[in-house]
């Protein structure tokens, strides 16, 4: 029983470990606040990114709607550096 739970802790920690490593990331490099939607298993949010600030998104991957009105699919373990409006994905 006793290596049974010792399996269980293991995978249970396993995937929280792992969870957050496949979440893309956002970098604003920008002059100015951005604000961003993000569509994460048909919940919709608006994150609110500072200039020169960074934010963990799309954990099980997402949309992404940037200021301009571009959609960008993402899948988790993405960068996307946004300057001046305009998003790279790394």
């Amino acid at each position: 029983m006793k290596q049974v739970y010792a399996q269980l802790v293991v995978v249970v920690g396993s995937i929280l470990v792992a969870g957050p490593g496949l979440a893309a990331s956002v970098l604003n490099t920008g002059s100015s606040a951005v604000t961003l939607v993000v569509v994460e298993d048909g919940n919709r949010m608006e994150i609110s990114v500072d200039a020169g600030g960074s934010d963990t998104i799309c954990t099980s991957g997402c949309f992404l709607t940037l200021p301009n009105g571009d959609r960008i699919g993402l899948t988790g373990g993405e960068t996307v550096e946004i300057k001046d409006g305009v998003a790279t994905i790394k």
